[in-house]
């Protein structure tokens, strides 16, 4: 079942980074002139669900067109170069695409969770994921960029730390330290032992 269900979602996540941005930017400059309030509402009236699954089986299906055949991927690549240099559209879209990829796809830079030394004493450490491992670019010698995600907000905060002030968050995969991260450390990972014992006990 997992044979099937991999490549499924392989494909699915390639057409939520083909599609995404392209159809937020257009969902962005249609809403400047247009209401996006029931645009097919005859339609979810007759058949709730149907354009949910539509939109679903497209995603999948444009995913899979765009990174298995060589038409797919010259369309995909030739849409890419439109947009990006067309005026007041090219901002948007190319600020639209690397977010979404940043999360998922081929280039996702979510990748490397690590924990970030913010305070020295009394030691206090926060979790993030290490986005540039080279700052000199910005003149900074020795520097690494880390993003820290805020707990139970879709933010967070980018900060440039020495290299030495991180360290591999080991034992958490990706999706466990986003999960630890804005869960405020309560999803994620499990451990039995406590610290703070109850008083009864």
């Amino acid at each position: 079942m997992n044979n099937y269900i991999r490549p499924l979602l392989k494909y699915f996540l390639q057409g939520v980074v083909i599609i995404g941005p392209l159809s937020t930017t257009i969902w962005i400059l249609w809403s400047i002139f247009y209401s996006v309030d029931n645009l097919i509402p005859h339609l979810s009236e007759r058949f709730p669900g149907l354009v949910f699954v539509i939109i679903l089986v497209g995603t999948t299906l444009i995913g899979y067109l765009g990174s298995r055949f060589l038409v797919g991927k010259f369309v995909v690549e030739g849409l890419n170069y439109i947009l990006e240099h067309t005026p007041g559209i090219k901002f948007i879209y190319k600020t639209i695409r690397d977010v979404i990829g940043s999360f998922v796809g081929d280039k996702q830079k979510f990748s490397h969770p690590v924990w970030v030394r913010v305070q020295e004493a009394p030691e206090l450490w926060r979790i993030g994921f290490l986005t540039q491992e080279d700052m000199s670019f910005a003149t900074f010698t020795d520097m690494v960029s880390v993003y820290l995600p805020h707990s139970y907000a879709i933010s967070g905060w980018v900060i440039v730390v020495h290299k030495d002030q991180i360290k591999p968050a080991e034992g958490f995969s990706a999706k466990q330290a986003m999960e630890f991260a804005v869960s405020g450390g309560t999803v994620g990972v499990r451990s039995e032992k406590r610290v703070v014992k109850s008083e009864e006990s």
